[in-house]
């Protein structure tokens, strides 16, 4: 199993879609992906000075974050970057733990 360092601009006129997904449970159900990637998207932080969303997110595809590219995360982010193809979890999210969370910055915008 590896964790990718993923960053990403999100598309603002999305964000308040992608938020209504995760809570509404319709992400968590994808497989083999949707556990994984709900949790790292609940969790993601906002990098206010490049403008980005930053996370760290279990991935077992080749390409890095395929199946999760091709489902879900190109509707709701632009120029998504996988910055870290092996990182530890713990350590990716203590990275950026002082970031504020991307959902109190982008739905605040609203």
């Amino acid at each position: 199993m590896a964790y990718r360092f993923v960053r990403g601009e999100p598309k603002r006129d999305r964000m308040a879609e992608l938020r209504e997904q995760l809570e509404d449970g319709v992400i968590r159900q994808m497989e083999p992906f949707g556990k994984a990637m709900t949790t790292a998207l609940e969790n993601a932080r906002f990098d206010p000075d490049a403008g980005d969303a930053v996370w760290v997110e279990e991935d077992y595809c080749t390409p890095p974050l395929a199946m999760e590219r091709a489902e879900v995360l190109d509707e709701y982010f632009e120029s998504l970057t996988v910055v870290d193809e092996d990182v530890d979890e713990d350590a990716g999210w203590k990275r950026i733990e002082e970031l504020p969370s991307l959902w109190d910055h982008v739905l605040s915008e609203a």
